[in-house]
């Protein structure tokens, strides 16, 4: 059936309860390139040799990027943290999923590679040995109207590139968009935040958290978008405040890396941004001060526009969403409309009218 108006929701009874976004994985033919706007952006190398790339930010994770030496830039993948083997074992039984393996990543531990609905490959990880954390500065004081925090001294944080905290989110564009939200949902527990529809009220944006009871979650961990074709939207890597932000802002555009849309403030999530594009035209995100949600938090449901998608800052650019359209992806585009219950010709021109 064609323009389901289901919306995304939470499982009652999930397989597992993912605890945190471990890892990105990529494809690219250069690794010095690679590793260049990495470090640029704020990523720290762990290990490095002809095969694959590995950095880390300074927060409790071995690594949270991956990047494997290929003839073809593209996004893999990635990993979810899970608190026991057990639910390694419940994941295992889904079909198509591997056996429990040990993990061949820094830090150990045991996991399960899975496909979810769309092609991306999901591993889901756990028993790794604890990390150790990484220095970083502190947040800068603020003096405000109502209060003082600062008197004769100044503010000068660092020049240089800004320490990335962690991993925040990633975003994918989905032609299945309703057969894989409810694939992630159940079986790792997300829970939809806020979901944004479409005029006729189908859903096109899901952005979803961890359930992580009543310890608070980042707004979003996982976003999915209605697209044509499965593809990366974005990634997300938290900075410790608004200078480092700004200071980001600076130093990759001396570099001269190509910026894509910032800086400004999500309407849903709250985040200040500033959005980045690699060597391969692929998005990077910038972010600070963003929303936590504990388990209790009801889902929102909004209208989907460009301007929706920031409180201020500049409007999103056009170019931000504009698809890369190749022989492969017309072909797919033309497959996944006969194919997929969430496609037709007259979403797709929805689409193109509000983001294009």
């Amino acid at each position: 059936m064609k323009m389901t108006n289901v919306q995304p929701a939470r499982h009652p009874n999930p397989t597992t309860k993912a605890s945190a976004l471990a890892y990105l994985i990529f494809d690219r033919p250069d690794l010095e390139k690679a590793e260049q706007f990495l470090a640029d952006f704020g990523l720290q190398p762990v290990s490095w040799d002809e095969s694959q790339l590995l950095l880390r930010g300074t927060g409790a994770a071995h690594f949270c990027y991956v990047v494997r030496k290929a003839p073809k830039a593209r996004f893999v993948g990635f990993g979810l943290q899970l608190d026991s083997k057990a639910d390694l074992d419940a994941l295992a039984r889904i079909s198509g999923a591997s056996g429990v393996e040990p993990s061949p990543w820094p830090g150990g531990g045991y996991y399960v590679r899975l496909t979810d609905p769309s092609g991306f490959r999901v591993d889901a990880i756990a028993g790794q040995t604890p990390a150790v954390f990484l220095p970083h500065r502190p947040p800068l004081r603020f003096n405000s109207v109502d209060a003082t925090v600062r008197i004769n001294g100044t503010q000068r944080p660092p020049t240089g590139a800004p320490e990335v905290i962690k991993l925040g989110h990633v975003v994918l564009e989905l032609a299945d968009f309703q057969e894989t939200c409810a694939w992630y949902t159940q079986h790792f527990g997300f829970i939809p935040s806020d979901v944004q529809v479409l005029p006729d009220g189908s859903p096109a944006v899901a952005f979803m958290r961890l359930d992580r009871g009543d310890r608070p979650a980042d707004h979003h961990t996982l976003a999915l978008a209605q697209g044509f074709v499965p593809t990366y939207s974005h990634s997300a890597y938290e900075l410790v405040d608004a200078d480092a932000l700004g200071m980001g802002n600076r130093v990759l555009r001396e570099k001269g890396w190509t910026h894509a849309w910032g800086i400004g403030r999500h309407i849903l999530g709250s985040q200040v941004f500033d959005y980045w594009q690699d060597p391969w035209g692929d998005k990077h995100e910038h972010y600070c001060d963003g929303d936590l949600f504990t388990a209790d938090k009801p889902t929102g449901t909004h209208d989907v526009s460009r301007e929706a998608m920031a409180q201020w800052g500049p409007t999103m650019p056009r170019t931000f969403t504009k698809p890369k359209f190749t022989p492969s992806s017309l072909m797919a585009l033309f497959r996944n409309l006969r194919r997929s219950p969430d496609l037709t010709v007259r979403k797709l021109l929805t689409l193109a009218k509000i983001f294009a």
